[in-house]
């Protein structure tokens, strides 16, 4: 009987080994799993801060993207209105032209009626002093005949008182 007891008590000994074994490796895996857990609440709250620095800087890009969106706008619609002023420009341009080439064919009209009135004025110059000699002449012709008439108004009484 004490056989018996010294084996039960040996595979009690054995078994409160194994047990006292099984303890500590569960302690040491608890350990483990607790440095491990320490790990990954680190690991969540660096997670967390990342995230936090990253939705502000969502937040950031997100509203360049609007201020960029907003300039692409504008400068779609400067576009436009430049597309817009450089077609009236050209018309502009056009217009200019074309009032050029007028006033190019107004002053070449103005010189050759300038030109025409030159030499109309030389005629009317000739003219007059042609009129003038003949003015002159008639003068000389008229007097002439006055005094030819009276001439004869001074024969014909001496004619008659003969």
């Amino acid at each position: 009987m004490t056989d018996k007891i010294r084996e039960k008590l040996n595979n009690l000994r054995v078994e409160a080994d194994n047990a006292v074994t099984r303890a500590e490796e569960a302690e040491a895996k608890n350990k483990k799993y607790e440095q491990l857990i320490l790990e990954k609440d680190q690991e969540i709250t660096s997670l967390h801060h990342k995230l936090g620095v990253l939705d502000g800087e969502l937040e950031k890009t997100e509203a360049k993207l609007a201020e960029y969106k907003a300039a692409q706008e504008e400068g779609e619609h400067s576009k436009t209105t430049n597309e817009g002023l450089l077609r009236k420009i050209q018309l502009l341009e056009e217009e200019l032209d074309n009032a050029e080439k007028n006033v190019k064919e107004t002053v070449e009209k103005l010189r050759q009626v300038d030109v025409k009135a030159e030499h109309f004025e030389r005629q009317v110059g000739r003219v007059e002093q042609e009129r003038d000699m003949w003015e002159k002449k008639y003068e000389e012709e008229n007097a002439k005949y006055v005094k030819s008439k009276a001439e004869l108004e001074e024969l014909v009484a001496t004619m008659e008182g003969l």
